[in-house]
């Protein structure tokens, strides 16, 4: 919901966000059949024109638990009631499969790097990163002080994964690098 709102409205999201609670707290939820602030407080939420009303009646001490813990039971008892109706249609949409030798099937292959360096990979199964190149340098002032950034590319890493570091601190780390 808070994505499909940042989305929908440009601009400063600060001044709508009190709204978006609102609109969640409201909205009904199908598996608890009620809207998550109605179940747990017993009333609909108000507008946020209305959150800051003087002479709200509290609710002190054991009222509270005996009112809190009632919530939470029906809460978990619409929840198993919805655990059991979504079981039930799963169930009916199941089917045993099975397969008999040289049958072809459709496997779905998931596309990601799986390639590791595994000659660098050392006995204790730790892989050194080291610096390969220096990509950029770049001067910032911060307060009144200049601090020089270098974009380093890493070994083992493509151009768009290089990092910017300070040029102390990779100066301290990798002394070597730089002479």
């Amino acid at each position: 919901m808070l994505r499909s709102c940042a989305l929908e409205w440009t601009g400063n999201l600060d001044e709508y966000l009190c709204l978006v609670k609102f609109a969640y707290n409201n909205s009904w939820h199908a598996s608890i059949k009620a809207a998550s602030y109605e179940l747990l407080y017993g009333r609909k939420c108000r507008a946020p024109i209305c959150w800051n009303e003087v002479g709200e009646r509290v609710i002190d001490g054991p009222e509270l638990i005996e009112v809190t813990n009632e919530k939470v039971t029906i809460a978990k008892e619409k929840l198993k009631e919805a655990r059991s109706r979504q079981k039930s249609y799963a169930n009916r949409h199941r089917r045993e499969l099975a397969f008999n030798s040289r049958e072809r099937v459709f496997l779905k292959v998931s596309l990601c790097r799986v390639s590791y360096p595994l000659d660098q990979i050392h006995e204790d199964l730790s892989l050194v990163e080291e610096p390969k190149k220096i990509l950029d340098c770049q001067e910032r002032v911060m307060r009144n002080k200049t601090i020089l950034f270098v974009k380093i590319l890493w070994k083992n890493h493509p151009e768009r994964e290089a990092t910017r570091e300070t040029e102390e601190s990779m100066r301290a780390s990798y002394p070597r690098f730089f002479s």
